[in-house]
Protein backbone atom coordinates (compact mmCIF):
# COMPACT_ATOMS: atom_id res chain seq x y z
CA UNK A 1 0.00 0.00 0.00
CA UNK A 2 1.49 3.71 -0.80
CA UNK A 3 1.07 6.74 1.33
CA UNK A 4 -1.83 8.81 0.21
CA UNK A 5 0.63 11.89 0.57
CA UNK A 6 3.42 10.41 -0.91
CA UNK A 7 1.48 9.70 -4.13
CA UNK A 8 0.05 13.72 -4.11
CA UNK A 9 4.11 14.38 -4.13
CA UNK A 10 4.83 12.13 -7.00
CA UNK A 11 1.34 13.43 -8.86
CA UNK A 12 2.79 17.13 -8.50
CA UNK A 13 6.26 16.31 -9.96
CA UNK A 14 5.05 13.98 -13.05
CA UNK A 15 2.82 16.93 -13.67
CA UNK A 16 4.95 20.38 -12.89
CA UNK A 17 8.21 18.12 -14.40
CA UNK A 18 10.28 20.15 -11.83
CA UNK A 19 11.11 19.37 -8.47
CA UNK A 20 11.18 23.31 -7.64
CA UNK A 21 7.69 23.55 -9.16
CA UNK A 22 6.13 20.31 -7.75
CA UNK A 23 7.42 21.95 -4.35
CA UNK A 24 6.10 25.62 -5.24
CA UNK A 25 2.62 24.24 -6.18
CA UNK A 26 2.83 21.98 -2.99
CA UNK A 27 3.73 24.56 -0.23
CA UNK A 28 6.32 22.60 0.72
CA UNK A 29 10.28 22.79 0.59
CA UNK A 30 12.07 20.94 -2.58
CA UNK A 31 13.95 18.95 -0.12
CA UNK A 32 10.75 17.20 1.51
CA UNK A 33 9.79 16.88 -2.47
CA UNK A 34 13.18 14.73 -3.03
CA UNK A 35 13.33 12.78 0.03
CA UNK A 36 9.45 11.83 -0.26
CA UNK A 37 9.54 10.45 -3.96
CA UNK A 38 12.66 8.94 -3.11
CA UNK A 39 10.72 6.58 -0.33
CA UNK A 40 8.31 6.01 -2.92
CA UNK A 41 11.22 4.69 -5.23
CA UNK A 42 12.24 2.23 -2.55
CA UNK A 43 9.17 1.16 -1.57
CA UNK A 44 7.92 0.25 -5.66
CA UNK A 45 11.57 -0.84 -5.85
CA UNK A 46 11.42 0.95 -9.37
CA UNK A 47 12.86 4.24 -10.69
CA UNK A 48 10.03 6.25 -11.01
CA UNK A 49 11.40 8.93 -13.23
CA UNK A 50 14.71 10.18 -15.42
CA UNK A 51 15.98 13.48 -15.24
CA UNK A 52 16.03 14.69 -19.20
CA UNK A 53 17.78 18.45 -19.03
CA UNK A 54 16.22 19.49 -15.62
CA UNK A 55 12.49 17.76 -16.36
CA UNK A 56 11.49 14.91 -14.95
CA UNK A 57 10.33 12.59 -17.32
CA UNK A 58 7.89 9.43 -16.23
CA UNK A 59 9.51 6.02 -16.43
CA UNK A 60 7.46 2.92 -17.69
CA UNK A 61 6.91 2.06 -14.21
CA UNK A 62 6.18 5.99 -13.42
CA UNK A 63 3.02 5.82 -16.31
CA UNK A 64 1.79 2.79 -14.77
CA UNK A 65 2.10 4.33 -11.12
CA UNK A 66 0.21 7.55 -12.62
CA UNK A 67 -2.79 5.55 -13.27
CA UNK A 68 -2.93 3.92 -10.03
CA UNK A 69 -2.51 7.06 -8.65
CA UNK A 70 -5.16 9.41 -10.59
CA UNK A 71 -7.88 6.79 -9.83
CA UNK A 72 -6.16 7.21 -6.20
CA UNK A 73 -7.10 10.92 -5.79
CA UNK A 74 -10.45 10.85 -7.91
CA UNK A 75 -11.66 8.55 -5.56
CA UNK A 76 -10.23 10.93 -2.40
CA UNK A 77 -11.47 14.24 -4.20
CA UNK A 78 -15.11 11.97 -4.15
CA UNK A 79 -14.90 11.36 -0.45
CA UNK A 80 -14.37 14.19 0.65
CA UNK A 81 -16.95 16.50 -1.79
CA UNK A 82 -20.51 17.11 0.05
CA UNK A 83 -23.25 14.96 -2.01
CA UNK A 84 -24.58 16.99 -4.76
CA UNK A 85 -21.69 19.18 -4.83
CA UNK A 86 -19.32 20.37 -7.25
CA UNK A 87 -19.30 17.76 -10.60
CA UNK A 88 -15.44 17.64 -10.20
CA UNK A 89 -12.32 18.35 -8.59
CA UNK A 90 -8.95 18.37 -9.30
CA UNK A 91 -6.05 19.12 -11.60
CA UNK A 92 -6.54 18.67 -15.30
CA UNK A 93 -3.89 19.64 -17.90
CA UNK A 94 -5.12 20.53 -21.36
CA UNK A 95 -2.99 20.59 -24.59
CA UNK A 96 -4.45 22.81 -26.85
CA UNK A 97 -3.18 25.09 -30.19
CA UNK A 98 -2.40 28.55 -29.25
CA UNK A 99 -4.82 30.38 -31.77
CA UNK A 100 -7.65 28.17 -30.36
CA UNK A 101 -7.00 29.01 -26.53
CA UNK A 102 -5.80 32.16 -27.01
CA UNK A 103 -9.43 33.19 -28.62
CA UNK A 104 -11.58 30.78 -27.83
CA UNK A 105 -10.89 29.31 -24.49
CA UNK A 106 -8.97 32.17 -22.99
CA UNK A 107 -12.58 34.47 -22.90
CA UNK A 108 -14.45 31.86 -21.35
CA UNK A 109 -12.45 30.59 -18.84
CA UNK A 110 -14.03 33.03 -16.15
CA UNK A 111 -17.82 30.69 -16.61
CA UNK A 112 -15.16 27.65 -16.60
CA UNK A 113 -14.12 28.67 -12.88
CA UNK A 114 -17.09 29.71 -11.80
CA UNK A 115 -18.73 26.02 -12.85
CA UNK A 116 -15.85 24.27 -11.74
CA UNK A 117 -14.37 26.44 -8.76
CA UNK A 118 -11.86 22.85 -7.38
CA UNK A 119 -10.46 22.26 -10.63
CA UNK A 120 -7.46 23.79 -11.84
CA UNK A 121 -6.87 23.58 -15.18
CA UNK A 122 -3.61 24.44 -17.50
CA UNK A 123 -3.71 25.50 -20.61
CA UNK A 124 -0.48 23.95 -22.53
CA UNK A 125 0.42 25.88 -25.98
CA UNK A 126 3.63 24.45 -26.07
CA UNK A 127 4.90 23.56 -30.16
CA UNK A 128 3.38 20.03 -30.69
CA UNK A 129 0.70 18.43 -28.53
CA UNK A 130 1.13 16.73 -25.41
CA UNK A 131 -0.17 12.99 -25.97
CA UNK A 132 -2.79 11.78 -23.17
CA UNK A 133 -1.15 8.11 -24.72
CA UNK A 134 1.73 8.56 -23.19
CA UNK A 135 0.50 10.53 -20.52
CA UNK A 136 1.74 13.93 -21.23
CA UNK A 137 -2.02 15.58 -20.90
CA UNK A 138 -5.05 14.87 -19.18
CA UNK A 139 -7.20 16.21 -22.44
CA UNK A 140 -5.77 16.76 -26.04
CA UNK A 141 -7.36 19.25 -28.62
CA UNK A 142 -5.25 17.05 -31.68
CA UNK A 143 -5.09 18.47 -35.62
CA UNK A 144 -4.67 14.86 -36.50
CA UNK A 145 -7.08 12.13 -35.28
CA UNK A 146 -4.82 9.59 -33.36
CA UNK A 147 -4.63 6.43 -33.66
CA UNK A 148 -4.37 4.51 -30.33
CA UNK A 149 -6.69 1.77 -28.54
CA UNK A 150 -5.94 3.56 -25.42
CA UNK A 151 -7.32 6.73 -26.42
CA UNK A 152 -11.08 7.89 -26.66
CA UNK A 153 -11.28 10.27 -29.38
CA UNK A 154 -14.43 12.57 -30.38
CA UNK A 155 -14.64 15.14 -33.08
CA UNK A 156 -14.26 18.76 -31.58
CA UNK A 157 -14.64 21.21 -34.10
CA UNK A 158 -14.76 21.20 -38.28
CA UNK A 159 -12.81 25.00 -38.69
CA UNK A 160 -12.49 27.32 -41.72
CA UNK A 161 -9.62 29.28 -42.40
CA UNK A 162 -8.92 31.68 -44.95
CA UNK A 163 -6.34 34.66 -46.37
CA UNK A 164 -6.40 37.61 -44.95
CA UNK A 165 -4.69 41.25 -45.20
CA UNK A 166 -5.12 44.29 -43.72
CA UNK A 167 -7.09 47.10 -45.40
CA UNK A 168 -4.13 49.21 -45.70
CA UNK A 169 -2.19 46.24 -46.91
CA UNK A 170 -4.89 46.22 -49.50
CA UNK A 171 -5.01 50.11 -50.32
CA UNK A 172 -0.59 49.78 -50.83
CA UNK A 173 -0.67 46.81 -52.72
CA UNK A 174 -4.39 46.19 -54.05
CA UNK A 175 -5.78 43.09 -53.90
CA UNK A 176 -4.78 39.68 -55.95
CA UNK A 177 -6.99 38.28 -58.82
CA UNK A 178 -6.34 34.80 -57.79
CA UNK A 179 -3.81 32.63 -55.94
CA UNK A 180 -1.38 32.69 -58.69
CA UNK A 181 -0.91 36.68 -57.43
CA UNK A 182 0.09 35.51 -54.20
CA UNK A 183 3.79 34.80 -55.66
CA UNK A 184 4.09 38.68 -55.92
CA UNK A 185 2.54 39.26 -52.49
CA UNK A 186 4.58 39.27 -49.06
CA UNK A 187 3.27 36.50 -47.58
CA UNK A 188 2.96 35.30 -43.61
CA UNK A 189 3.48 31.66 -42.29
CA UNK A 190 5.00 29.53 -40.30
CA UNK A 191 8.96 28.86 -39.80
CA UNK A 192 8.60 25.44 -42.26
CA UNK A 193 11.10 23.45 -40.42
CA UNK A 194 9.45 23.96 -37.31
CA UNK A 195 5.70 23.22 -38.46
CA UNK A 196 4.87 20.41 -36.22
CA UNK A 197 1.94 18.84 -37.50
CA UNK A 198 1.56 18.96 -41.63
CA UNK A 199 -2.39 19.89 -40.79
CA UNK A 200 -0.24 23.42 -40.15
CA UNK A 201 0.91 23.32 -43.95
CA UNK A 202 -1.21 26.03 -45.20
CA UNK A 203 0.47 27.64 -48.09
CA UNK A 204 1.47 24.70 -49.81
CA UNK A 205 -2.10 23.79 -50.57
CA UNK A 206 -2.81 27.33 -51.95
CA UNK A 207 -0.60 27.87 -54.89
CA UNK A 208 2.32 25.54 -55.95
CA UNK A 209 5.45 27.26 -55.18
CA UNK A 210 4.46 29.87 -52.67
CA UNK A 211 6.50 30.59 -49.17
CA UNK A 212 6.36 32.71 -46.88
CA UNK A 213 8.49 35.75 -46.59
CA UNK A 214 7.52 36.53 -42.91
CA UNK A 215 7.78 33.95 -40.73
CA UNK A 216 6.67 33.16 -37.04
CA UNK A 217 6.24 29.97 -35.03
CA UNK A 218 3.67 31.36 -33.53
CA UNK A 219 0.00 32.05 -35.14
CA UNK A 220 -0.64 35.24 -33.08
CA UNK A 221 2.38 36.45 -34.33
CA UNK A 222 1.31 36.14 -37.43
CA UNK A 223 -2.40 37.24 -36.63
CA UNK A 224 -0.46 40.32 -35.69
CA UNK A 225 1.71 41.15 -38.62
CA UNK A 226 -1.40 40.66 -40.84
CA UNK A 227 -3.47 42.88 -38.92
CA UNK A 228 -0.20 45.41 -38.83
CA UNK A 229 -0.61 45.57 -42.80
CA UNK A 230 3.02 43.37 -42.95
CA UNK A 231 1.40 40.94 -45.84
CA UNK A 232 -1.22 38.60 -46.08
CA UNK A 233 -1.36 35.10 -44.26
CA UNK A 234 -3.66 32.41 -43.70
CA UNK A 235 -5.88 32.41 -40.44
CA UNK A 236 -8.46 29.94 -38.90
CA UNK A 237 -11.96 32.50 -38.94
CA UNK A 238 -12.46 31.99 -35.44
CA UNK A 239 -9.40 34.46 -34.98
CA UNK A 240 -10.02 36.79 -37.76
CA UNK A 241 -13.42 36.65 -38.85
CA UNK A 242 -14.33 39.51 -36.07
CA UNK A 243 -11.01 41.34 -36.70
CA UNK A 244 -12.50 44.60 -38.05
CA UNK A 245 -8.80 45.65 -39.22
CA UNK A 246 -8.96 42.60 -41.79
CA UNK A 247 -10.33 41.85 -44.75
CA UNK A 248 -10.97 38.22 -46.69
CA UNK A 249 -8.83 37.79 -49.74
CA UNK A 250 -9.99 35.71 -52.64
CA UNK A 251 -13.13 34.71 -50.87
CA UNK A 252 -13.92 31.28 -51.07
CA UNK A 253 -11.45 30.47 -53.82
CA UNK A 254 -9.43 30.15 -50.85
CA UNK A 255 -10.77 28.27 -48.07
CA UNK A 256 -9.57 25.37 -46.51
CA UNK A 257 -10.98 23.58 -43.73
CA UNK A 258 -9.22 21.07 -40.70
CA UNK A 259 -10.81 19.00 -37.64
CA UNK A 260 -9.89 19.55 -33.83
CA UNK A 261 -10.04 16.08 -32.04
CA UNK A 262 -10.77 15.82 -28.37
CA UNK A 263 -8.45 13.15 -27.38
CA UNK A 264 -8.75 11.66 -23.36
CA UNK A 265 -7.08 8.22 -21.94
CA UNK A 266 -9.13 5.30 -21.12
CA UNK A 267 -7.98 4.97 -17.71
CA UNK A 268 -9.13 8.27 -17.21
CA UNK A 269 -12.19 9.44 -19.51
CA UNK A 270 -15.10 8.81 -16.89
CA UNK A 271 -13.03 10.76 -14.43
CA UNK A 272 -15.67 13.44 -13.11
CA UNK A 273 -12.80 16.06 -13.42
CA UNK A 274 -11.73 15.25 -17.13
CA UNK A 275 -15.44 14.60 -17.67
CA UNK A 276 -16.45 18.10 -16.50
CA UNK A 277 -13.73 19.93 -18.89
CA UNK A 278 -14.95 17.88 -21.59
CA UNK A 279 -18.07 18.63 -21.05
CA UNK A 280 -17.16 22.52 -21.10
CA UNK A 281 -15.08 21.93 -24.05
CA UNK A 282 -18.22 20.30 -26.42
CA UNK A 283 -20.00 23.31 -25.81
CA UNK A 284 -17.29 25.82 -26.97
CA UNK A 285 -17.05 23.73 -30.00
CA UNK A 286 -20.56 23.97 -30.86
CA UNK A 287 -19.52 27.86 -31.78
CA UNK A 288 -17.09 27.10 -33.98
CA UNK A 289 -18.89 25.49 -36.55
Amino acid sequence: MHDWDDLRIFLAVARARRIAAAARMLGIDATTVTRRLARLERRTEQPLFESLGGDRRLTEEGQALLVHAETIEDAVIAATERTGGEAGAGHVRLSVAEGLATRVLAPAIEGFRERYPRIRLDLITASGFLNPSRRESDIALMLARPRSAQLNIAEFALYRLRLYASHDYLARHGTPADPSALERCALIGYVPEHIYAPELDYIAEVAPGLSPKLRSTSINVQHGLIAAGAGIGILPDFMAAGDARLAVVLGETVALHRTFWLVTHRDTHASPRIRAVCAWLAELGETLG
